[in-house]
């Protein structure tokens, strides 16, 4: 790569780059035995400096526009060779991982980083091989992540100072100018996102997973704040992966990940156990605040609310060993509706899950970033659309297909607010929620009546086990009836506008499971 490095550091244990990180003073030890950080400037990621280069391999393959940037294949390859030549003469730590538990979809990556603690994100994240298995490594992919260097915009085609660009034909992420972690994972999920469904046929998802003691796998898709990490963390059920996974043809669901990369914020030892004691030597804790004991304060936000944690899959205990299950018995698509008007749980036909698979609906509630002082909807194709750079549509037609094939049941779960808006209403417990995903995949729901949503025509369990009647019909939990309709149809009139996006490429069947303004009496 041409780097001529001071010292390499190649495939260090995690103790080793432990010790590096706290004598270079780049991190802190907590009470807990994880080392505690600072990211920077940057404690998210940074979607707008988010590109992919434009060659005759995705020129025509990726949904370009504002989430799929093109960046020039020249000026990529000059910034690389910038990168390359920032990095010679510095300390620069390497590490060779693989992304995919399956074999046949494995992918070989080679991770170039400027900091020891993101080597160590890297050894949490990703599949750790075997010390035989390194001997003859060849990687497929190579990360280059160097958060000190910052780009000239002018000279080198980035938006500002930081970059995270992918090269299809270079086989190469190139990361600069931001020291947020999310990134090296995020780009080798994009990667797999076009490889896996575009040349593979593998279903690439936003998602997390677990199975049952019978073998039942259920599979969880959610933006941030949905639940998605906390549900799948079910003590009675083994954790096949929290974030990224595949579906193959061979009836295999297979977990991306060697790692989980948790939230924290509010994070406790009663409400999210399994989390809680993952945080221990190797985990890594991002723009926490320590308290004078070294012990973390979950609930300060006083450098962002997207605080998180690292670790290997494997300091949780309950886990699938090997990371792959059978074709799911159940799909859960999560949503914090902040207005109040979806209901708790419902059964969705297969249009109806290609929808809402494609929406990727939530909403962001006041007080969670600047301008937000009321319940904002916030729409990410196929629940993951930054990662995505096919279609929407290519992904949600392998879904359907997928579940047709596996009889899969798919259902709308609402972990947001009841009785009202947000402001208004109450967030809906998380033991009504458990308890309402445990009945559906107990087959609880299969012999119960439903009725129909009027305006989003959701079908609506009449019981659930252990859940309050009355909470399940969201216009039963309202004061006033007219005030949930009006709020209904503000946020129905927000879905259609949203779906108006994918309408040239969906199917006439899909784009009439959306809500039924038309036919509604006004």
């Amino acid at each position: 790569m041409g780097i001529g490095p001071k010292t390499l550091y190649s495939n260090l244990d995690p103790d080793t780059l432990e010790f590096h990180s706290l004598s270079k003073k780049m991190a802190v030890r907590t009470s807990h035995g994880a080392i505690a950080l600072n990211t920077g400037k940057f404690t998210g990621r940074s979607p707008e400096d988010r590109f992919i280069v434009k060659d005759d391999l995705t020129r025509d393959a990726v949904w370009w526009g504002p989430i799929n940037k093109p960046f020039d294949e020249v000026k990529f390859q000059q910034l690389k060779e910038k990168v390359c030549h920032y990095l010679d003469g510095k300390d620069v730590y390497i590490r060779d991982a693989f992304a995919g538990a399956h074999p046949e979809f494995r992918m070989n990556i080679r991770v170039i980083n400027e900091y020891p603690w993101s080597n160590q994100f890297a050894y949490n994240m990703f599949l750790r091989p075997s010390k035989e298995e390194l001997v003859e490594f060849n990687h497929d992919w190579t990360i280059i992540n160097a958060p000190g260097f910052l780009a000239d915009p002018d000279l080198d085609g980035t938006r500002q100072e930081n970059f995270a660009i992918l090269d299809f034909t270079d086989k190469t992420i190139l990361i600069g100018g931001t020291g947020y972690t999310g990134e090296i994972k995020k780009g080798i999920f994009s990667a797999l996102n076009f490889i896996l469904p575009f040349e593979k046929d593998v279903l690439s998802m936003h998602c997390s997973a677990n199975v049952g003691k019978e073998g039942d796998t259920a599979i969880f898709f959610g933006l941030s704040g949905t639940g998605k990490t906390t549900l799948s963390a079910d003590p009675t059920r083994k954790l096949i992966g929290d974030d990224e996974h595949g579906w193959c043809s061979d009836d295999t669901i297979f977990n991306f990940e060697g790692g989980c990369y948790a939230k924290v914020i509010d994070l406790s030892a009663e409400r999210e156990p399994d989390i809680f004691n993952a945080i221990k030597p190797h985990a890594i804790l991002e723009n926490v605040i320590l308290n004078s004991d070294s012990s973390v304060d979950f609930t300060d936000t006083t450098i962002t609310q997207n605080t998180r944690v690292s670790y290997p899959i494997n300091h949780i205990e309950n886990i699938q060993v090997g990371s792959l299950a059978s074709n799911p018995k159940n799909i859960f698509f999560l949503t914090a509706d902040a207005y109040g008007v979806l209901p708790p749980i419902s059964k969705l036909t297969p249009a109806q899950a290609a929808y809402h698979f494609i929406s990727g609906y939530t909403a962001k509630v006041a007080g969670t970033e600047e301008g937000v002082t009321e319940p904002k909807a916030v729409f990410s194709a196929c629940f993951g659309a930054p990662f995505m750079p096919l279609h929407p549509t290519v992904y949600a037609d392998m879904l359907a297909l997928k579940m047709k094939a596996a009889n899969t049941n798919v259902w709308l779960i609402n972990t947001g607010w009841s009785g009202g808006s947000y402001g208004v209403g109450e967030r809906m417990k998380l033991g009504y929620t458990r308890a309402m995903i445990t009945a559906a995949m107990n087959n609880l729901l299969d012999d119960v009546s439903y009725t129909q949503h009027p305006l989003f025509g959701l079908a609506m369990p009449a019981a659930v086990p252990d859940v309050p009647t009355e909470l399940l019909n969201p216009i039963s939990t309202w004061e006033s009836k007219e005030a949930y309709e009006e709020t209904a149809l503000v946020l129905a009139h927000k879905f259609i506008a949203n779906f108006k996006a994918f309408a040239d490429q969906a199917s006439e069947e899909v784009i009439a499971a959306g809500p039924r303004i038309h036919s509604k009496a006004n």
